[in-house]
């Protein structure tokens, strides 16, 4: 029967059977002279051979298969329900190398059970010598992969890498990455992480000696993963240190769970060094996370006001556009304009001139010359430029701003001009080293009032003015009004006027600030809200409430409401001047547009506390 087996003809019909030679195959029996005895017995294998498996019966090798089955190292349960002939030819006639090349077939059509059957026959057979056949680590790792493609666990893996001991073998990094792969898919990471940090631990120290066995990409991918997913955030990151020293590069899959992690763990100083290091080797520069994080990781960044990690989600999204820009058909990404904002409002309070650049190009670069940005941006931009003391850069940017919405008819067009709310920032930015900055502002602005072409800004000047009153100059602040006609040839509006008040009013000077008032409304000048809360103030400081709740009065012929807070100083200056009356007449007011005023319990215990000079005993 041995020998019908071993005949040629029968392997010529294996189609996946590659040959490594072309002599024809010999059968190593003696051919009888005489016709066999029906019953008889084969030598038994050379016990020198050293094989593991030399236990079994001899005597029957056929019956010795069918019992090997149920003492084989993975229980073979298909075998005995249906034994095939040609599995068993093949498992006889075939080396380790063809072995090697059928294997490397069945992993393209997923045989993995006949994997798994051919090569427990295999091991069991004779070499063409007569000694049992012996795998190298290459071949025991298909065998590997077979049980672990049908869904043999982390342990039963372990125990056959063991295994591989028997025959002089050591497991290399495949070995070890097949059982890595079992633990990740395991469905329990937390139970299996500490295993897989000692395993890769000992794949390290094992390296030392025996190369092969060192880990590689895979491995670190692995291990960070399930990490990762076992929360176990400060030894995924330190792997990824390692991995990123040693050379290898990430997966894209461990780089977005790593930039999560980092994100919900707060962690953000520790991302930023990650990706900078991944920027420094050229395999993970490219490394780019979805569209969706991007978004996710700068909206993180800027409500923690991490500049450099908000500079680095800006340099994603233009990797995004510029990839966009390049397929066929193109793609337009634009990244929403609110976050851009958002940016250089991060840029202007951490002074990060690199981000307030950043962000701009990427505005522009998303509004591809469409349209112009919303007065936001341009604002944000105005904000930051100012925090950062670039006052040449805040009125060339305030520049740009008037010409794209000076024209602007709609109703809060007026604000967005006023040097007490939107533009704020820059008349601070004007007086940061008192009347130094404020002359230089000025006489900057005188000069390019007679360049070619000329640049003159009313709103920069109104700047200026309020400027000189924060710093109490009232000269100053009077002499710039006054140049805004003789020397740039413009027409105050309501925004100079108030800063004119203003300046007037907070050194206490209410008659000229009314006089002021006075005087542009014969010239026809429509005050504002912000007028009448300059001229109350005014009033206050005087401590006039009678004349302050006057203002009001015309405050509300006019159309306009009276907000909480004029009305709460108001009522403190009339409990301060014990003018009940006056007091009556706000909380009219406060029913009136239904305000809810509040108490000042507080205050008042301030205000009432009597001081004593003397210890108590």
């Amino acid at each position: 029967m041995a020998t019908l087996i071993r005949s040629r003809p029968l392997i010529r019909k294996f189609t996946n059977f590659k040959s490594i030679t072309t002599v024809p195959f010999l059968s190593q029996e003696p051919q009888l002279a005489g016709t066999p005895p029906e019953n008889t017995t084969p030598l038994p294998p050379n016990p020198s051979s050293g094989s593991p498996l030399y236990n079994e019966n001899w005597r029957s090798p056929f019956a010795a298969t069918s019992q090997s089955v149920s003492s084989s190292v993975v229980p073979l349960g298909f075998l005995r329900q249906s034994p095939a002939a040609r599995i068993q030819a093949m498992s006889e006639s075939l080396d380790g190398e063809g072995l090697m090349n059928l294997f490397a077939d069945w992993v393209t059509t997923q045989r993995w059970e006949d994997m798994k059957q051919v090569f427990e026959l295999w091991i069991r057979s004779l070499d063409r010598n007569g000694k049992p056949n012996k795998p190298d680590a290459n071949l025991f790792n298909y065998y590997l992969r077979a049980n672990l493609m049908m869904g043999a666990t982390a342990d039963d893996l372990l125990g056959l890498a063991c295994q591989m001991e028997e025959y002089g073998l050591v497991a290399n990094t495949a070995s070890h990455n097949l059982i890595l792969k079992a633990m990740f898919q395991s469905g329990e990471p937390l139970s299996w992480a500490d295993k897989a940090v000692k395993l890769l631990e000992r794949m390290i120290a094992t390296g030392v000696e025996f190369k092969e066995a060192l880990p590689d990409e895979e491995s670190y991918d692995l291990v960070t993963g399930l990490l990762f997913k076992a929360n176990l955030i400060d030894d995924a990151l330190k792997y990824i240190d390692s991995a990123l020293k040693s050379g290898y590069k990430l997966s894209m899959n461990v780089f977005n769970e790593c930039v999560l992690s980092c994100i919900y763990s707060n962690r953000l100083d520790t991302l930023v060094s990650i990706i900078e290091k991944c920027k420094k080797t050229d395999q993970n520069k490219g490394l780019l996370p979805p569209w969706n994080m991007c978004t996710h990781l700068a909206d993180c960044a800027l409500q923690a006001d991490n500049s450099e990690l908000a500079f680095t989600s800006l340099e994603f999204f233009v990797k995004w556009i510029v990839r966009g820009e390049t397929v066929k058909p193109p793609v337009l990404l634009s990244v929403d304009e609110g976050l851009l904002v958002a940016a250089l409002g991060t840029a202007g309070r951490t002074y990060n001139v690199k981000l307030l650049n950043g962000a701009w190009e990427v505005l522009k670069r998303s509004l591809r010359q469409m349209r112009i940005p919303n007065p936001e941006s341009f604002l944000a931009k105005i904000y930051a430029h100012a925090s950062l003391g670039q006052l040449q850069n805040a009125f060339a940017t305030l520049h740009e701003f008037e010409k794209a919405y000076s024209s602007s008819k709609e109703e809060s067009a007026e604000e967005l001009f006023s040097p007490f709310t939107s533009l704020n920032p820059l008349a601070v930015a004007c007086c940061r080293n008192g009347f130094v900055t404020l002359d230089s502002v000025y006489y900057q602005l005188e000069n390019l009032s007679r360049a070619e072409p000329p640049f003159k800004s009313l709103a920069a000047l109104n700047c200026v003015i309020l400027g000189c009153a924060n710093i109490w100059d009232i000269d100053r602040a009077y002499q710039t009004f006054a140049a805004i006609e003789s020397t740039f040839g413009l027409t105050p509006d309501i925004h100079s006027y108030n800063a004119l008040i203003y300046a007037f009013g907070k050194l206490g000077k209410r008659d000229e600030a009314t006089k002021v008032y006075e005087h542009f409304m014969d010239l026809g000048v429509k005050p504002n809200e912000m007028t009448y809360s300059l001229l109350v103030d005014a009033h206050l400081i005087k401590r006039e409430p009678k004349a302050a709740l006057s203002v009001v009065d015309e405050m509300v012929h006019a159309q306009y409401k009276p907000s909480k807070d004029m009305l709460k100083k108001i009522r403190r200056r009339c409990t301060r001047e014990m003018d009940y009356e006056s007091d009556d007449r706000v909380e009219e007011l406060t029913k009136k547009f239904n305000i809810r005023m509040g108490t000042e319990n507080r205050r008042n215990m301030l205000f009432n506390l009597r001081y004593n000079m003397e210890y108590s005993g």
